[in-house]
């Protein structure tokens, strides 16, 4: 939110789920930029492979966000007339319900999934939103047979080729309870990808610092031993089912992005602590992985 505000990049929906946080303070303004400028490459770097995605399919697919919480890349695909044929988000049911509040009571959120809707009656409860382009189904991915259930009680359609997204999401669940997520999803769609955002190099210091900063605030990431390197995160992918799979580190992804857009964003906020910003990329990294029954 604090991102956007400062001029980034363009998301004119998130001000409707995230209030402005109040101005940052002195200690931590050198890490506050580092992290707005990896929010930036990771935005556009998951912006990139997903509208690759949409591209090839014609839009004619559909997209699981797993973990979605607060997105609002539902709203901005559609400003940018690039919705899929559905757009499923997923989640635990109480961040569900208070998604599902903010889009009731606003109608910025809640007027474009009317005007894509079409046929029977939207359905909207507290826990669940299913329009004909957009479904929000809260349950647990931990458990793959509860979500396939769910999702198809929200028309996923399993023939059709499917993206899924998670970012920050497969490394608080065990590394069985991930295994289970990826070939759950490597053996229902023919044609898919996976594209996942997430720690990596974690087995250095400066990653074993970020794992006790997390815990001290009482958050554990359950998965951290497959984000050891970036071929523990490919192996991961290719045992789990999917046919190819590649992985980059967040400073490789902020080299390839447009260099006219990252000098304005640098301009943005003098970045001084170019050394903490480099690690902190160094140990973010963006997977992707397909299964391809028909060459897509």
């Amino acid at each position: 939110r604090f991102a956007v505000s400062v001029g980034y990049w363009k998301d004119p929906y998130i001000q409707y789920f995230v209030r402005q946080a109040k101005e940052r303070k002195a200690p931590e303004i050198n890490r506050g930029k580092c992290v707005c400028a990896g929010y930036y490459a990771r935005v556009h770097g998951v912006s990139h492979l997903l509208k690759a995605f949409l591209e090839k399919t014609e839009c004619n697919c559909q997209i699981v966000n797993l973990g979605a919480g607060m997105d609002t890349l539902f709203w901005r695909l559609k400003d940018e007339n690039l919705l899929p044929r559905k757009y499923f988000e997923v989640d635990f049911p109480m961040i569900v319900a208070r998604k599902i509040h903010n889009i009731k009571s606003k109608p910025p959120l809640s007027k474009p999934i009317m005007e894509s809707h079409s046929g029977d009656s939207l359905l909207i409860d507290s826990h669940s939103l299913d329009s004909s382009r957009y479904s929000i189904v809260g349950a647990d991915l931990r458990f793959s047979a509860d979500l396939e259930e769910k999702l198809k009680k929200h028309s996923l359609d399993i023939h059709l080729p499917t993206l899924l997204v998670a970012e920050c999401v497969l490394v608080y669940m065990t590394p069985q309870q991930s295994a289970n997520l990826l070939k759950w999803a490597a053996s229902t769609f023919p044609v898919a990808m996976v594209i996942n955002y997430e720690q990596v190099n974690m087995r250095d210091r400066f990653g074993q610092i970020m794992i006790e900063n997390l815990q001290r605030r009482q958050c554990n990431l359950a998965g951290v031993e497959l984000c050891s390197s970036l071929d523990s995160q490919r192996e991961r992918l290719l045992v789990n089912g999917w046919d190819n799979a590649r992985a980059i580190d967040m400073m490789k992804v902020y080299s390839f992005l447009p260099q006219a857009d990252v000098k304005r964003i640098e301009a943005l906020e003098f970045l001084d602590e170019k050394e903490l910003f480099e690690q902190l990329m160094q140990h973010y990294c963006i997977c992707w992985a397909s299964k391809d029954s028909s060459n897509l």
